[in-house]
């Protein structure tokens, strides 16, 4: 069986229906994003940068003495308040930019920007190196 230019195989009938690739959610084809809102996804993806930015900063108010987090379990010592305050910030971030975002369609670029540099300076905060700095 050899395919014809128009996708359909020689041979058959013709009138026959094609079948286009679709989007079982929106129905949309394949390649026509003009109506797919990809707010909550972009809320998760800033939610994570604000998260480790959190999570940096809540480290660098204890090393400087201005704050410092409970330990909610002793063998672990304080890092476990922290982490738990870090995640706490996170989810509610998330709670909040999804409610906000979820049924909207924006532009990706400046939202993986954003949270690149939170990832980036979380990161660089919960460095000694960085501590020493201050």
């Amino acid at each position: 069986m050899t395919i014809a230019p128009t996708g359909a195989p020689t041979g058959a009938p013709t009138g026959a229906p094609t079948i286009a690739p679709t989007r079982a959610v929106t129905g949309a084809t394949i390649g026509d994003d003009r109506d797919v809102a990809n707010g909550a996804t972009l809320a998760a993806f800033l939610a994570a940068g604000i998260g480790a930015f959190a999570m940096g900063f809540v480290v660098i108010l204890n090393e400087v003495g201005l704050f410092a987090a409970p330990a909610l379990y002793g063998p672990a010592g304080g890092v476990s308040g922290r982490t738990t305050l870090a995640v706490a910030i996170w989810l509610v971030a998330w709670a909040i930019l999804h409610h906000r975002w979820k049924a909207r369609r924006m532009e990706p670029r400046r939202v993986h920007a954003a949270t690149g540099v939170l990832i980036l300076l979380g990161l660089l905060l919960t460095f000694p190196p960085v501590w020493g700095l201050l």
